[in-house]
């Protein structure tokens, strides 16, 4: 029968990726460690005026980008809107 040599081929390639993932597996990266030890960090304490301070930045920050982004939406809208009188 014709195929038997595809098929043999097939079958090894299926057992060596087994194999490669297995090996991966073992010596894979992550974030997550099994590790019983603390890290310690050294960060600053951040007092009331600085939180504050940081929340009001972060709010015009905000209330800029979302002004920005209606802005572009309009502008594209009424292109749509001119380009679609125009082709119809």
């Amino acid at each position: 029968m014709g195929g038997e040599g595809s098929m043999m081929a097939a079958n090894q390639s299926l057992k060596s990726n087994r194999n490669m993932l297995a090996k991966r597996k073992e010596k894979s990266f992550s974030f997550v460690s099994n590790s019983t030890e603390k890290t310690e960090y050294n960060l600053p304490k951040a007092s009331e005026k600085d939180i504050a301070f940081l929340r009001n930045k972060f709010k015009r920050e905000h209330k800029l980008r979302r002004t920005k982004q209606i802005i572009l939406l309009i502008i594209s809208l009424v292109a749509m809107i001119f380009l679609l009188i125009y082709l119809v």
